[in-house]
């Protein structure tokens, strides 16, 4: 694998957003516009119920409509992990986010193990 297979069109923010976050991550991507290419916008439609949403990534053969960064970084440490930066730490959870974990109980071991 190259690089990740990274669908967009003009003017669109969320495409913008993604498309810089993995560039200053130095992810190498094969950029899509699916206004100037059919193919890209009708496999675009194939994965997205039908819809043009973009930003649409390809990593492996997995596709992704609208990811936030680190879900694509967490496809490509499984599918591709030469392609992850090296000394690339995942984001961790907020303060919010472990109060809520702990709330829900998210943070308790296993039973029966």
């Amino acid at each position: 694998m190259q690089g990740i297979a990274f669908y967009w069109r003009p003017g669109c923010g969320f495409c913008a957003h993604l498309h810089r976050e993995l560039d200053q991550l130095g992810v190498p991507m094969d950029m899509r516009n699916i206004w100037e290419d059919p193919a890209a916008a009708a496999f675009v439609r194939s994965v997205a119920n039908g819809n043009e949403t973009v930003p649409t990534v390809v990593v492996g053969g997995a596709s992704m409509v609208n990811p936030a960064p680190a879900q694509v970084m967490a496809a490509l440490a499984d599918c591709a992990p030469h392609l992850v930066p090296e000394g690339y730490e995942p984001p961790q959870p907020g303060a919010v986010a472990r109060m809520l974990n702990r709330l829900l109980g998210g943070d308790r071991p296993a039973e029966g193990g």
